[in-house]
């Protein structure tokens, strides 16, 4: 097995009357999405594209994510996601820097299109030659004037198709980073990457095809940890994806219990928000008697809410810990074994995890510093997750990755004396929004291109619900006028609706160093 797509292609094979998607009152089974993929990768072979290019996709939680994205991976092409929040102007960054030269973009209720903004994108885009739009009725005709589509391009396909045979080290899927400074990278991941992270749920979390489980997919799969933990390694394993475009405690609770979920994966702000939906309406046994494995990343997971959860569902929830560069699962707290609260477990089979120092790559001694404290240093990673580079950015691969294959997280931890490692700091800007990475610099380059402002600096504040919120601090130019709530405006027609601020604070200087470098420490 090489291909990625073999994942769908033996389930189809071993277990035909399995269902394998499950979105609202569809129910696909193995087959029917293996047959649909083929289409999709038939109509690709028509327009041309040859294997190793490159085809991006804005798609919610929606079975047609699924469907596009193995058929991509049929035709040997690379996959890549696209975040359904971009605006128009991203989506033609993300297109030309991937060099993509097609995308498929979802356009349908008001609340999950992306279609309009993704036109824009391709439109200002030089070299993506194909643009197909994803309707929620695959007979309905194209929203935007001009375009094609899915439904349009697949119609007369044949649902059979021979799948390209690929190398280990061909590049899968390319998902964008931005790291802390700078544009969005792409970090790509080969196909042996992407398989054996998903096939790491059988040690992690006892998974096997005979006794197949059902996974609530509300994760975005167009993020590594949906895509990786729920998406594929259910597929690997003949498992059964419960679909949830967007994350909503009740409704999420209900489809718990009506398709007797036994895999919950989210992000900590999910379980808060399913533990605060619990009241005498929600039949809390019921779906506890399903639930077998929860587990959690993207961030630390508070303490009161590791207990309550394991109280209320009698379930331990896993933490795990990785990043787009890691396919993402580096580490995971072991099932079976008591939980240690705040750790984010132990290397994963086939990875090894060690503390750096961040400057000079130096080990750190795992012990203790001189002060009695335990020693803290940058997370390395080694091993078969690790990406094959950046995308067309040698220098930034080479900043990354040794020449011993170690990739520097940009996370600082510590480790106990039996190997398990606590995050003390995230890299030091990153703000985690909701679960969504949101990267300082880039939010201030476009703040910086208003009008009115000067400077700005862009820092993460405590938020009860989403763990971060966004706040910037903005110098005006001098006579110029603006208020926050102007900027904010402003900000949220330029920006993802996870990116912009919600907060705004008009200064008239900003903390800095003596060489000019602003000290964000210092401000809150």
């Amino acid at each position: 097995m090489t291909n990625l797509a073999a994942f769908l292609e033996n389930s189809a094979r071993a277990h035909p009357d399995r269902t394998a998607i499950v979105f609202g009152d569809t129910r696909l089974t193995y087959p029917q999405v293996d047959g649909a993929a083929n289409q999709v990768a038939n109509l690709l072979v028509s327009r041309g594209i040859e294997p190793g290019d490159k085809v991006a996709l804005s798609c919610p939680n929606l079975p047609y994510f699924t469907i596009v994205y193995f058929g991509i991976l049929k035709a040997g092409a690379t996959v890549v996601p696209l975040n359904v929040l971009l605006k128009g102007r991203e989506v033609a960054y993300h297109l030309g820097d991937s060099d993509a030269k097609a995308y498929f973009a979802f356009q349908g209720t008001p609340d999950l299109s992306i279609g309009a903004e993704a036109y824009d994108g391709f439109q200002a885009a030089e070299g993506c030659e194909h643009f197909f739009v994803i309707t929620a009725d695959p007979a309905a005709p194209s929203p935007i004037e001009g375009t094609e589509t899915l439904g349009q391009g697949v119609a007369d396909q044949p649902a059979t198709f021979e799948g390209v045979e690929v190398d280990d080290e061909d590049t899968a899927v390319i998902l964008y980073t931005s790291g802390t400074t700078g544009q969005p990278k792409g970090a790509e991941l080969r196909h042996r990457n992407m398989r054996d992270n998903a096939l790491s749920g059988e040690v992690l979390f006892g998974a096997n095809a005979e006794d197949a489980d059902t996974y609530l997919c509300v994760l975005p799969l167009f993020h590594s940890f949906g895509q990786s933990v729920i998406q594929n390694g259910g597929f690997a394993y003949g498992g059964t994806i419960v679909m949830l475009p967007r994350f909503e405690a009740r409704p999420a609770l209900q489809l718990m219990l009506e398709e007797k979920v036994t895999f919950f994966a989210g992000v900590p702000t999910m379980y808060w928000g399913l533990l605060g939906a619990l009241d005498d309406s929600v039949d809390v046994k019921a779906i506890a008697d399903n639930l077998r494995i929860a587990v959690a990343g993207g961030a630390a997971l508070p303490v009161e809410v590791h207990h309550e959860f394991e109280k209320r569902f009698g379930v331990t929830i896993l933490e795990g810990y990785g990043l787009s560069e890691t396919s993402p699962v580096a580490s995971f707290s072991r099932l079976g074994e008591s939980v240690r609260v705040g750790s984010i477990g132990t290397p994963i089979p086939g990875v090894e995890m060690k503390l750096i120092e961040p400057e000079t790559w130096d080990d750190v001694d795992p012990a203790i510093d001189p002060d009695g404290n335990p020693a803290i240093g940058e997370i390395a990673i080694k091993g078969h997750n690790v990406m094959k580079g950046y995308y067309k950015r040698p220098d930034a691969t080479a900043e990354a990755i040794n020449e011993d294959g170690w990739f520097r997280s940009g996370d600082l931890a510590r480790r106990d004396a039996d190997g398990w490692y606590y995050i003390v700091d995230r890299s030091k800007d990153m703000i985690i929004r909701g679960g969504f990475n949101v990267y300082p610099r880039e939010v201030e380059e476009v703040l910086l291109t208003h009008p009115a402002i000067s400077l700005a600096a862009v820092i993460g504040v405590p938020h009860q619900s989403h763990g971060e919120e966004v706040k910037a601090f903005v110098i005006l130019k001098p006579d110029a006028r603006a208020t926050p709530d102007e900027i904010i405006e402003w900000s949220k027609e330029q920006m993802a609706a996870y990116k912009y601020p919600r907060v705004v604070e008009i200064v008239d200087s900003l903390p800095m160093t003596a060489t000019g470098k602003i000290l964000k420490r210092e401000l809150s």
